[in-house]
């Protein structure tokens, strides 16, 4: 899996030319797993793309920050 991620960061490097990336996996109900099975989130990530990035991808969309609440 790990070489298919660096492919893919790659591909999105070339394209896109991010400045650096968020690399995450959801194991578990607790984690955030709906379905049981192994896939990998290669977001990229762009200078001030959010005000401050420490918290991760979750609120780079802000309609979709609050998933876990909506039907």
């Amino acid at each position: 899996m790990l070489s298919l991620l660096d492919k893919a960061a790659s591909g999105l490097k070339a394209e896109l030319h991010p400045a650096g990336y968020n690399i995450g996996i959801n194991d578990g109900a607790a984690a955030g797993q709906t379905v049981p099975h192994l896939h990998m989130h290669l977001i990229p990530r762009f200078a001030a793309d959010v005000a401050d990035p420490r918290g991760g991808v979750r609120w780079v969309i802000p309609e979709k920050a609050d998933y876990w609440s909506k039907p």
